[in-house]
């Protein structure tokens, strides 16, 4: 049989990665990792959104190749379906989807204004309006998740597509100090302390690559 191969960029700055690796780890995969360093220029591309094509992560399962994190979500949830990576009510589960498409697709002022960067912190940053808009619009979504579902995850008491996708997120909002009420930075600290963020914060703070666009304070 064909090993599993979850290929991946750099754990600092890669949040596309971190999504589909926290998902292949809270389905109970049994994965290898492939990493592809970040001074290779298609990822440095990626990492920098400067690439229309994401090409990291990718999941290589019995034969089958598998990129895009929605499609490795999807298809996650295929293969191991008693992980409950999607909420078993049909209602909650059309949320799931909802929250985490919106994700996939929308955001680009606060992915370009606060880049994923594990090791970095930054003081008394200034966020600028329309990167705001888009952590107020974040907030909104934790604070309807948390309130309908009951918590402490966004969709109840075990973690879904929905907080893998989000995670990126949660690191930003530690490493740019942004102010949170007080459900929704329990709630960050929930993600923050479960075992596999800890693992991959852990290997984060290893890595010896530094992208000199992503290290300063802008």
């Amino acid at each position: 049989m064909p090993k599993t191969v979850l290929t991946i960029s750099s754990k600092n700055y890669g949040a596309w990665s971190l999504r589909g690796w926290l998902m292949a780890r809270l389905a109970g995969l049994d994965f290898e990792e492939h990493i592809i360093s970040p001074d290779d220029p298609s990822m440095k591309a990626e990492i920098l959104l400067l690439s229309s094509s994401m090409l990291v992560p990718s999941l290589h399962h019995k034969g089958i190749k598998v990129w895009d994190t929605l499609a490795i979500g999807e298809y996650l949830h295929e293969i191991k379906p008693k992980a409950g990576l999607l909420p078993a009510d049909i209602k909650a589960r059309a949320h799931c989807r909802a929250v985490c498409g919106e994700m996939h697709s929308g955001f680009a002022s606060m992915r370009g204004s606060l880049p994923m960067n594990i090791k970095a912190r930054f003081q008394n940053f200034k966020v600028w309006s329309r990167a705001q808009g888009d952590i107020d619009r974040v907030l909104e979504i934790w604070d309807e998740c948390l309130s309908t579902y009951g918590g402490p995850f966004l969709f109840g008491d075990h973690p879904t597509l929905a907080d893998a996708m989000y995670a990126p997120v949660v690191t930003r909002f530690v490493t740019y100090g942004i102010p949170l009420n007080a459900a929704c930075a329990a709630y960050r600290d929930h993600i923050m302390a479960l075992p596999a963020m800890k693992e991959w914060v852990a290997a984060a703070q290893t890595e010896p690559e530094e992208i000199d666009e992503l290290e300063a304070e802008f």
